[in-house]
């Protein structure tokens, strides 16, 4: 039972992140910098420990729903940051 509970822990910590959004408009390029490896960090430590319950054999149809609003959640959070980015790219040092 302790392992569902982690695996719940591992979803809720995934979902206050989806939660706690940014207005990357706001900010400069460096900060996006820094808050798309932030993202790309969170996501591949998310990962890694849902692999690691997947390694156990801990229940299987729970990690997988983990994995899978962990990618939905952190890919579309990096959609929004580089889209941010690359237009203030385009109109700080391209025009």
């Amino acid at each position: 039972m302790e392992e569902i509970d982690e695996i719940k822990e591992v979803i809720n910590k995934i979902n206050m992140r989806n939660s706690g959004s940014k207005d990357y408009q706001k900010m400069k390029i460096e900060e996006l910098s820094a808050n798309m490896r932030e993202v790309m960090k969170f996501q591949q430590d998310i990962i890694q420990r849902i692999e690691d319950f997947e390694v156990k054999g801990l229940q299987y149809d729970l990690t997988n729903y983990a994995k899978t609003i962990c990618k939905n959640t952190t890919e579309r959070e990096i959609l929004k940051i580089q889209d941010v980015y690359l237009k203030k790219i385009e109109t700080e040092y391209l025009k």
